[in-house]
């Protein structure tokens, strides 16, 4: 990630925080074809961004709940919208972390702001999803190993703002 992008995004990108109150900040850009007839992001549009933000935070290779990859489902999915999100926006940020993990799930929160909204200020759009540990072999929910427990308790804190 260049600088220049750490610097258009409005703040800082990647893991910031201590363990135990975490946070992972993602870019994602805003493409003409993501907003609707009224000019801001579609709701589809939005729900996907969130979703590819969470890539680089929970996914890669190499972190330890990378594993999930093979196996995890959404069980919950929850979008307040307190602002609109336009394409002049972007890049916008979505930061992230847990509200609880759980044995065989955890609850991720997300807030997306405009390249220009400060952390300090309202998100625009703020989303709650639980996910949870899947086995596809058996079709069942499988326990969260040491490692990923360990990695999503770091970014396990109080409610933010």
């Amino acid at each position: 990630m260049s600088e220049q992008l750490v610097y258009d995004a409005g703040g800082p990108l990647g893991v910031t925080g201590e363990p135990g109150g975490r946070v992972y900040t993602a870019a994602m850009p805003v493409r003409w074809s993501d907003q609707d007839l009224y000019h801001h992001v579609n709701h589809a549009r939005m729900i996907t961004l969130i979703e590819e933000a969470r890539i680089p935070w929970l996914f890669e290779e190499g972190l330890p709940t990378a594993t999930l990859v093979t196996g995890a489902v959404m069980t919950d999915l929850s979008v307040k919208y307190r602002g609109q999100i336009k394409h002049a926006d972007g890049p916008i940020r979505v930061r992230m972390w847990c509200e609880k993990v759980g044995g065989a799930l955890f609850v991720a929160r997300h807030q997306v702001r405009a390249r220009t909204t400060a952390d300090s200020e309202p998100a625009a759009v703020d989303c709650t999803a639980t996910i949870a540990a899947f086995d596809l072999a058996t079709q069942r929910p499988r326990r969260l190993t040491r490692e990923e427990r360990g990695y999503l308790l770091e970014f396990r804190h109080e409610d933010r703002t």
